[in-house]
């Protein structure tokens, strides 16, 4: 009795994009870029998204977490449905701190990053971390009272 042993062969097409196996069903490589949603880089969960922004804060030089007072960082999947323009990836709302004045207590300052707009854009999770990052280093230049023309000259608009 002849027995015949058939070994699974792939053939590879494009410079290894799709392989072909044994039985002519097409499927994708895993580091095949296509396997990316066409909307972008996806975080698993919103707490992962949420280590990428504690991360991209902790990041910031400590002096100037030091001066950052009464400051609350949210996180928020959308934008606001009022807003209308660009892709909005973040918001600061309250008083920069060079136009306070006198001792009276303020509401806390409020910047949110919004998760879906970072996912759209980014293409990778080291770009998702770098978009965040230079997100929240606007809105904290807003806290200290620097305005979108001044972050346009400076190179972080």
């Amino acid at each position: 009795m002849r027995v015949r042993v058939r070994q699974a062969s792939f053939t590879f097409l494009s410079v290894g994009q799709i392989m072909i196996e044994r039985h002519g069903r097409y499927r994708r490589r895993p580091s095949d870029r296509r396997r990316r949603p066409i909307d972008g880089f996806r975080t698993a969960t919103p707490e992962s998204f949420q280590r990428i922004v504690h991360s991209a804060v902790l990041s910031l030089p400590q002096e100037l977490l030091q001066q950052m007072q009464n400051v609350q960082i949210s996180i928020a999947d959308v934008p606001p449905d009022d807003y209308d323009g660009d892709l909005l990836l973040g918001l600061y709302e309250g008083v920069p701190r060079t136009e306070r004045g006198g001792s009276s207590p303020l509401l806390p300052d409020h910047i949110t990053i919004f998760r879906r707009p970072h996912e759209l854009r980014a293409t990778s999770r080291h770009d998702l971390w770098h978009l965040v990052r230079d997100t929240v280093v606007h809105e904290v230049a807003h806290h200290f009272g620097i305005d979108d023309d001044r972050l346009d000259e400076l190179g972080w608009s």
